[in-house]
């Protein structure tokens, strides 16, 4: 759940109702780009773009553009850099040479909290359709809260300069707000799962039209809470995807561990650390023990600011709005010991109810198709001990093993952004991520599989240029 982007709009109701769906999921795709012969468009450039039509869509607009990349849509406005902020490397190189047709829009929805274009809508999407085409096709959910344009430099920018069209989504809610949506706990959660399946099946049938062939492969895959829609879409909708790539992918089961099992004990025990003196040591022995890692305490005050109190209010006020009463997630920064205060939030003796609400978004770890997982090992958002190791533990136990490889990044963090304040200390994800992309194509393209699980470590003496461009799995 990276950075959170504030969102200015009318309060809608405590939980706004929530729109019909006729399709349920989340996911993203990808294609072996050497396995899959270049399609040569119909027509050429941004031909029969007035043909194009979203199922379902309520609104959209088709625009011929000559770069569906961030080297051409932040100065044309097609994207929102805002939604990507925090994300990425300073650094990270942006590629070109993109042309072909963009499709931004929305479907049916309730909620507002949505207001790029001036819209105002939730359920907004973007569709980009390169004119040079791999025959795959990428679908993603966002990382946090944020909006269509999250993933544009991380993902979008790779994939498409790889031949692939790409398609991503709101998710339906968007902001700090997020837990409004919906009429029960649990349900602005479990509309992110029907709108990227939503927007997955109509990209597909926009990609049959614009190529005159739908997509040969389709692939999961997605950051943070994006990670968790692809675990999610492989478990419950495997017959739609080949495969996923998990980037650090939030975990719920009713019976933890997830964010609001973690959380509070770092809010409980952080302050004592920080300050110093004699409970210091006790307090950091607690931190360990709630999964933050011997080593990533230089991570700590600044998660301890931006992070871990906000995430677990409005998680919790999400899953579990009677804690607090008729306050809406909570009291920032409470002092262990003050009243209906998250910092002593125990959802072990919460009422059964709220272990329903975790469980209707939960996974299960048994996944349908062929998932690669990578995640830090110093991520202090969601501690991998607790996120990636406990997933990788369930996929094992479910059976279904043989569908997974799991790779902990060695000094990877949550958001790569931090490498360029730690530079000595940690290294970016996103170049082991890409490696992990392409060992999925060599997979599915059946050319060999992918290493076996394992640390990926951190390379003696690599420099900042070096760990920001590659990362050999093997």
């Amino acid at each position: 759940m990276p950075p959170f982007r504030t969102v200015t709009a009318p309060p809608p109701p405590r939980r706004a109702a929530l729109a019909a769906l006729s399709l349920v999921g989340a996911c993203s795709l990808v294609i072996a780009s050497a396995a899959v012969a270049p399609a040569t468009v119909p027509g050429g450039h941004c031909a029969g773009r007035a043909q194009l039509h979203v199922p379902g869509a309520e609104l959209q607009q088709a625009d011929c553009l000559d770069e569906l990349t961030t080297a051409g849509t932040v100065a044309s406005g097609h994207t929102d850099p805002a939604d990507y902020a925090g994300l990425t490397p300073k650094d990270l190189a942006a590629p070109s040479g993109v042309p072909g047709i963009q499709i931004d829009g929305y479907f049916p929805d309730t909620s507002t909290t949505n207001t790029n274009h001036a819209w105002n809508h939730d359920a907004q999407f973007v569709i980009r359709l390169p004119d040079h085409w791999n025959g795959g096709l990428v679908v993603a959910g966002t990382p946090a809260n944020r909006e269509q344009y999250a993933n544009d430099r991380a993902i979008a920018d790779w994939v498409l300069a790889r031949g692939y069209a790409y398609a991503a989504t709101d998710k339906g809610n968007t902001g700090l707000s997020f837990y409004r949506d919906g009429d029960r706990p649990g349900d602005a959660i479990a509309e992110w799962n029907d709108r990227v399946t939503q927007l997955a099946r109509a990209a597909r049938t926009v990609v049959a039209q614009r190529y005159h062939r739908p997509p040969v492969r389709t692939l999961a895959t997605g950051m943070s809470n994006g990670g968790y829609l692809v675990r999610w879409q492989l478990e419950n909708h495997p017959e739609l995807y080949d495969g996923g790539v998990d980037w650090e992918g939030t975990l719920w089961r009713a019976e933890g561990p997830h964010l609001l099992t973690f959380l509070p004990p770092a809010l409980r025990a952080y302050p004592a650390y920080a300050a110093g003196g004699d409970g210091a040591e006790e307090a950091e022995k607690a931190l360990h023990k709630a999964g933050y890692p011997a080593g990533s305490e230089f991570l700590w005050p600044y998660h301890n600011k931006v992070y871990w109190d906000l995430t677990q209010r409005i998680y919790r006020e999400e899953l579990d709005p009677d804690f607090d009463g008729a306050t809406e997630a909570g009291t920032p920064y409470c002092a262990s010991g003050t009243p209906r205060c998250d910092t002593d939030y125990d959802y072990a003796s919460r009422p059964a109810e709220v272990r329903r609400a975790v469980d209707r978004i939960a996974l299960t770890g048994r996944i349908g198709k062929p998932l690669i997982t990578l995640q830090g090992t110093l991520d202090v958002l969601l501690p991998i001990s607790k996120d990636s190791d406990v997933y990788a533990d369930m996929v094992h136990d479910s059976g279904r093993g043989a569908l997974l490889h799991y790779y902990r990044i060695e000094d990877g963090t949550h958001v790569d952004s931090l490498v360029d304040t730690f530079p000595d200390r940690l290294r970016p994800i996103v170049p082991c991520y890409r490696s992990a992309f392409a060992s999925m194509e060599k997979w599915l393209g059946g050319k060999s599989q992918p290493p076996a699980d394992h640390t990926v470590r951190r390379p003696a003496g690599a420099d900042s240029a070096t760990l920001l461009t590659r990362c050999p799995l093997n």
